[in-house]
Order: structure tokens, then sequence, then C-alpha cells
């Protein structure tokens, strides 16, 4: 019997992918980013044991100390198709358990639902990968074409010790692959009254800067002007409030036509906005797309009530439309002003894949299979996926998760939200579409 510490929630019977995913929510992953994390090993043994179960030959690869990645590769029917790299992420964001209604390592099912830090960011689409697996491989059957099944570390603070080292120390790993599918795409959403679900096919840049003012140490009551804390939160706030600019990408055009078009209007004459607006709770993620945003996320300034201090330190979250990020760091300079240094922490590239092709044509199948008549839209993902590092081989990344979801869930606030949470029924489907796509494509 599934408890709360307020109800008792009815017995569920859960299916192997949502036991996977509770599984996985359990094993605490937390990685708080600058090298603090509390590592993957346990999940990654607890991945690596049942891949060995499908028969499959994994690898552990562990750069630093508990940061654990697993590769796999599974065969395939057709050895003349490149292959593709399936793979999800381990790690997940911290979470305050004083914000939560449930413990957030807890895996606890209500009302119909996983609860748990990972539900959706990703422990979700690693178990669905499993499922899906091991539906195909079970059956003695075999995937299309050859997969090459990873779960990665250190996602959520840029795989440097995850996907981004594999690229660079183990790249024959992927080798012969041209494609990916990881997360952040293939969940519905409900527009005009049409349920219709949205394809990752790129990738808003990613730059991660600290900004620095610097001014005069001194006792907290006299009278100075050159103070380190107020030139920082003057250039925090111009850059904060800054309103940038709508720019269509190819992408977001496309997306924005679709739309219209599900709509029944005319994309000249309805504003960007609006028409992301008609995405329900899916515009908190395509407003972002329609434009470069930058967001304050950090602020360390200080160490006594009455020191003034010498330096004040923000942390700002920029990302941009692919291939404006130097046009946008230059901006970003002439509005923080000349006394504030800018060092960039981390930064990454921006995607944007075809729109069109064959698994494209794929994924439309496989949905089309279990949502008849759903039509795919594709979008931009206005965060980042380990796509990036791989890109670096050239493998063309795609993120398709696929969930069929209610409408009232608002799905873009369960990444890295409080109450982060899937349907189980989801997550069934998931895994049904995911099986599909691998057998076809």
């Amino acid at each position: 019997m599934v408890e709360t510490s307020a109800v008792q929630q009815p017995r569920v019977e859960l299916d192997e992918t949502a036991r996977i995913a509770r599984d996985l929510i359990r094993i605490d992953t937390t990685n708080h980013g600058e090298g603090r994390a509390e590592g993957e090993r346990e999940a990654a043994e607890y991945v690596e044991a049942k891949l060995v179960d499908l028969g499959l030959t994994p690898e552990l690869f562990e750069p630093e100390p508990r940061r654990t990645s697993v590769v796999a590769r599974v065969p395939g029917r057709n050895p003349d198709k490149p292959a593709l790299v399936l793979h999800g992420h381990l790690d997940v964001v911290p979470a305050d358990p004083r914000n939560w209604s449930v413990d957030p390592f807890a895996g606890e099912i209500r009302d119909g639902m996983l609860w748990g830090r990972g539900a959706v960011d990703m422990k979700d689409m690693d178990a669905m990968m499993l499922t899906a697996l091991g539906d195909i491989l079970r059956a003695g059957v075999l995937p299309e074409r050859e997969i090459i099944v990873a779960f990665f570390a250190d996602e959520e603070a840029g795989g440097g010790v995850g996907a981004s080292w594999l690229v660079d120390h183990r790249p024959a790993l992927f080798a012969g692959a041209t494609e990916a599918i990881s997360e952040v795409g293939g969940y519905s959403v409900t527009v005009g009254g049409t349920r219709a679900y949205l394809l990752q096919t790129g990738e808003k840049s990613l730059i991660w800067v600290r900004l620095v003012a610097r001014g005069v140490a001194a006792h907290g009551s006299r009278l100075i002007r050159d103070n380190a804390v107020t030139k920082l939160a003057e250039a925090i706030a111009r850059l904060g409030r800054t309103d940038w600019p709508v720019h269509l990408t190819d992408t977001t055009r496309e997306l924005l036509t679709a739309i219209a078009g599900t709509l029944g209007v005319d994309p000249r004459q309805v504003a960007p906005d609006e028409l992301a607006l008609a995405t329900g709770s899916a515009s908190g993620f395509i407003t972002a797309t329609l434009r470069t945003t930058t967001n304050p996320t950090g602020l360390t300034a200080g160490y006594k009530h009455n020191v003034i201090p010498d330096h004040a330190e923000a942390l700002v979250d920029i990302r941009t439309l692919p291939g404006q990020e130097e046009a946008v760091l230059e901006e970003v300079r002439e509005i923080v002003g000349d006394d504030i240094e800018l060092q960039i922490v981390h930064r990454d590239v921006g995607l944007e894949s075809p729109t069109r092709g064959p698994l494209v044509d794929a994924v439309t199948r496989a949905l089309a299979i279990h949502d008849p008549g759903a039509p795919v839209f594709p979008y931009l993902l206005s965060g980042g996926t380990d796509n990036k590092s791989l890109s670096r081989l050239g493998i063309t990344g795609y993120g398709f998760a696929p969930l069929r979801l209610p409408d009232s869930l608002d799905f873009p606030a369960m990444f890295h939200g409080v109450d982060e949470r899937v349907p189980l029924d989801a997550l069934s489907f998931g895994s049904r579409v995911l099986r599909d796509l691998l057998l076809d494509y």
C-alpha cells in the first residue's frame, strides 16, 4: 500500500516503465553543479543490471569518482543503416523537500502520477528506453538499426564528466552513428482543441557567465560611492529587465505556421507571441525560443553586515538563438557597462536539425499508431541537452520522449520545478511509441 503523510492512496499496479522510473527516482543523483554532486554510480549500476538482463554488454565510464555513465550497443536487423544513439541522463537538479508536497526522492504514486525529482527530467525517458528495448529483445527480435544506448552523467552541469567527456575521450563509442534521440520533445500540447506533439528539432545556444563588480572595501558606516554591490545591482537589473526582440529561425517560423494552420489564422496577421500562447502551458518553453533570454540566477557579495565588500558577483544564464552568440555577448557587455567584468563560465552550441526527413517521418508514423491523426510540430528547445556534445561528432540530435499528457498538467513547469510528476499512463504510452519507432526506423 502506497501512503502519503496526509492521505492513504489506493494500491496501484505499476507497469515495468513506471517501476523502473520509480526505482531511479529513489536513487538520489542530485547534481549541484561546479563539481558538487551525489554521483550517478548507483543509478548507473541499476541500469547496467537491466541491460545485462537483456543480453547486452554495457560498459561503465567514471572519469571522476562516482560520476558514472553507461553505454551499450544493441545490434540491428539492417546493417546497412547507420546506428542511432538513444540517450538519457541519470543526474537531476537539486530539490528542497521543504517546498514539496511529497518526498522528492520517494518515488511516490499519487493521483495516477509518479512524483519525484527526475519524473520528467529525465528518469521517465530513461525508463522508457529500457522498457522499449526490453520489449523488443525479449520478443526475440531486433530493432531496425543498431542502437547505441547511453545513460550519461552530469548533463545538468553541461556534461563535463558525462557526454562531453565521452565524446572527447571515447569517440569510438559512437562510431557509425549519424542521428540521436533524447529528451524534451515528443510531448503533447493542445492547440485550438487539437492535440499535437512537439518534436524537438533544435536547441538554443547556452552561455553561462559570471558578472564581477569591484569597489572599495570599507566600514559599513562610511560614505562610499565606489560600492561593488551597488554597481552590480544596477548592472544586473538592467540586464535582467532587457526586453530582447523577437527573431524567428527556420524552426520557429515553421512551428508558428503550423500553429496558425491549426487555428485557421494567417501567421502574418498574428503576433508570434500570441501564436505561442495558443499552445497553453507549452508556451512557457516556446515563447523563450522566439528571442534571446538573459536571466540572473545567483548573487554573491559580502561577509558581514557592517563591512562594505570590495567585490560582488552574479551568475547569468544566457540563451541565444543559434548563430547569435557573439552578437549577444557584445550587447550584454554594453548593457552591464565597462565597470563590470564578464567571465564566461561555460558555453555550448546552438543546434537546428532538419525538420523533415526519414526520422521525422518515422516519428510521425509511430505516434499515428497510438494517437491517430495527431499532427507533429517541430520546435526549438529553449534549454539544452547532451545532443550538443554529440553534435561535435557530426551526430544530428532530436528530442523525442513521447508523452500523451492531460491539458491540465503544466508540463514545462515540471522541469526543475517543485512537485515534479508524470502521469502513469503517459509513461506506458511513451514506452510503446518508442518501441515501435525503434522497430520501424
